[in-house]
């Protein structure tokens, strides 16, 4: 069975010009036909996509509840893993030099490489690389179900 499926993130950010200007400092780009002066779609990977939005955009979707404020309160892990180490390296070093903050070290644990840091509004992004052990390991671990 083949599926076409796409996966959009939606987080809600206090100021949407800066955290588009923080997030292009990483290197990722954004689709203008799906951006506004409340929205923009950031592109992370060919099916996968953070909304960005304004909190009182945000607001909408969520009739009746309130905002998380993400730099006291964690209700998502957004996890990215990447091709290599320097490319981990080099994204948390740049999260860092545009604003974010380091959330948790590099750090190493069968076979994984990463780091977290949080963007602008506190949300917090656990970037890593699998590598060729962890990889191995998964896949011999999935052969036993």
């Amino acid at each position: 069975m083949t599926t076409n499926r796409s996966i959009f993130v939606n987080l809600p950010v206090k100021d949407l010009d800066r955290s588009v200007e923080f997030f292009t400092a990483l290197g990722f780009e954004f689709n203008p036909e799906f951006t506004n002066e409340v929205a923009t779609c950031m592109i992370i990977d060919e099916n996968i996509f953070a909304m960005l939005l304004s909190e009182s955009f945000f607001s909408d979707f969520i009739p009746g509840r309130r905002i998380a404020d993400a730099s006291d309160t964690t209700e998502v892990l957004v996890a990215l893993f990447l091709n290599d180490r320097e490319e981990v390296d080099e994204m948390i070093r740049n999260a860092v030099a545009a604003g974010g903050t380091k959330f948790r070290e590099i750090e190493e644990f069968q076979g994984m490489y990463g780091g977290a840091f949080q963007d602008l509004d506190g949300h917090i992004w656990e970037i890593g690389h699998m590598g060729q052990a962890a990889t191995s390991a998964d896949a011999e671990g999935n052969e036993d179900e």
